[in-house]
C-alpha cells in the first residue's frame, strides 16, 4: 500500500509498523502546524514509566504556519535533556552501545527547522531498524487522498491506538518490565535499542 503521514520526531511503534508495511511513503510538510502532535513530542520508557519529551518551537502569534516553516527554539537545552533522559533510560538496553552514537550526533548538531530534525531522525531510524520504504515529501497540501492510506490524523497522542484494529503491538523485551506490564506503542527508540536487528520483525508482525 501507498501511505501519508505526518512529520514526527522519533515516532511510535504503531506509525513505524505502517511505514514498514507501505509500498511507498509521503511525509506531510503542508499541513497547518499544531501542537501536542508526534510532530515534537516522542515517548520514551523511563525508570518511572512512559516520559515524554519535547521540542519547544519559535512561537508565532496570530496566524498559522505550515510544518514546513516551524522554527525550533534553543532558550532552553533541550537537546542536552532529550540525550540525558535517552542515555538514563536506555543504557543498560541491548543494543544501546550499537545505536547511540548517531542518535547523540542528532542531539548535538544545532537544528534550524523542525522539519530538518525529523527528517534526519526519520532517516536514522530506517536505518537502525533495517527499513527501505521509499520516502517522498509533499509540496502541497491535499485534505484527501484516493490512492493512499492517510495516517496523518490516525496517529495521535491523543487517540488510543487500539482503535485502529489492524494494529496489534507485538510485546517484546523492555528494560524496565520486571514486574511491570509491556508499555505499548512508545517511540521507536524503544524497539529499537531493545531489540536491535529484530525491530524490523516485530514492525511488520504488529500489522494484521
Amino acid at each position: 500500500m501507498k501511505a501519508i503521514f505526518s512529520s514526527a520526531l522519533f515516532a511510535p511503534i504503531q506509525y513505524f509498523a505502517y511505514l514498514a508495511s507501505a509500498s511507498e511513503a509521503t511525509i506531510e510538510l503542508y499541513d497547518s502546524y499544531s501542537r501536542q502532535s508526534y510532530r515534537n513530542r516522542y515517548v520514551i520508557n523511563s525508570a518511572t514509566g512512559p516520559q515524554a519529551l519535547s521540542v519547544p518551537v519559535t512561537k508565532v502569534s496570530g496566524k498559522k504556519i505550515l510544518t514546513r516553516d516551524v522554527r525550533l527554539s534553543y532558550d532552553t537545552p533541550w537537546h542536552e535533556i532529550h540525550w540525558k533522559s535517552i542515555e538514563a533510560a536506555y543504557n543498560s538496553s541491548p543494543f544501546y552501545l550499537f545505536y547511540k552514537d548517531g542518535i547523540e550526533e542528532l542531539f548535538r548538531k544545532r537544528w534550524t527547522f523542525l522539519k530538518d530534525l525529523n527528517e534526519a531522525a526519520l532517516t536514522l531510524a530506517m536505518d537502525y531498524a533495517d527499513l527501505d520504504t521509499p520516502i517522498s515529501y509533499t509540496e502541497t497540501y491535499y485534505a484527501d487522498y484516493s490512492d493512499r492510506e492517510d495516517f496523518r490524523d490516525i496517529i495521535h497522542p491523543k487517540k488510543d491506538f487500539s482503535i485502529n484494529s489492524s494494529f496489534k503491538p507485538v510485546p517484546y523485551w523492555q528494560p524496565f518490565g520486571t514486574g511491570k506490564s509491556f508499555i505499548p506503542n512508545l517511540s521507536v527508540l524503544d524497539l529499537i535499542f531493545n531489540m536491535g536487528p529484530e525491530s524490523p520483525l516485530i514492525l511488520r508482525d504488529s500489522i494484521s
